[in-house]
């Protein structure tokens, strides 16, 4: 697959201090540098655009500043990382230069630039307003697991489906493959805007699944497929995971 020839693109990384499973998750150490900037490396090393990370804490702030990185101050109310990347990108971006939107999650560490990469290839086709992600599920036991999200999509290429719902439910039914969604977006920047002045949708609500927002507004989003799930780092037992990793690939 080629990389996207996209012009005018901003990459958004939202970073919440607050975490349950996780506190103070943006700062924790992976091999010597703090979570967010080692997501903010990964960004820039995917080489597709302007990188910003949008934070709700004043010492997040100074940290990312003091890496090199731009970083903006958003507000610690939002409900979800893309209402947190509209506020971002319009103080950002006032002007209406960035054409399209990618949100990278501030817990992916360890994410390969080529996948950060992927995630804008189906905006070359003007009919599509976001891209994602997703890989065909291989174990078993995901394929039944809540917390692994579905894409039901029809194939439009070997490497690509037309997204039709998400689910956390086993579907569909019958021979084939599954496939796991991977929560990485790119958004045309006016499908971002439309998005974020929709109120949760009534199967966004049931499943607990924003991009169904999207869908039930009529909005097209495309899956890229791709080869490699990045890692979430929601626990320590994740962190310790990609620090391992790290450590690896710096040896």
């Amino acid at each position: 697959m080629s990389d996207s020839n996209l012009d005018g693109v901003l990459v958004l990384i939202p970073a919440r201090m607050a975490s349950t499973r996780l506190p103070g998750k943006p700062l924790a150490d992976i091999c010597g540098l703090p979570m967010i900037v080692q997501v903010a490396l990964r960004a820039k090393e995917a080489a597709i655009g302007r990188v910003v990370v949008a934070v709700d804490d004043q010492q997040v702030f100074d940290t990312v500043s003091a890496a090199g990185f731009e970083v903006v101050m958003t507000s610690r109310d939002h409900q979800s990382g893309s209402d947190r990347i509209f506020e971002a990108l319009t103080k950002v971006d006032p002007e209406g230069k960035a054409k399209f939107i990618v949100n990278v999650q501030g817990d992916l560490p360890t994410i390969e630039p080529e996948t950060v990469r992927a995630a804008l290839r189906p905006l070359e086709d003007e009919a599509v307003d976001i891209g994602t992600l997703t890989i065909e599920i291989d174990n078993e036991e995901d394929k039944t697991a809540p917390h692994i999200v579905k894409v039901i999509g029809s194939p439009i290429s070997a490497t690509r489906l037309r997204s039709l719902y998400f689910t956390r439910a086993t579907a569909p039914y019958g021979k084939g493959p599954l496939y796991h969604h991977i929560g990485l977006y790119a958004y045309r920047r006016a499908a971002l805007e439309r998005f974020v002045s929709l109120g949760p949708s009534t199967l966004e609500r049931r499943e607990s699944l924003e991009q169904l927002r999207a869908l039930e507004a009529g909005m097209r989003i495309d899956a890229e497929i791709v080869d490699t799930v990045p890692l979430g780092v929601d626990t320590p037992a994740d962190l310790e995971k990609a620090r391992r990793i790290l450590s690896a690939k710096s040896n």
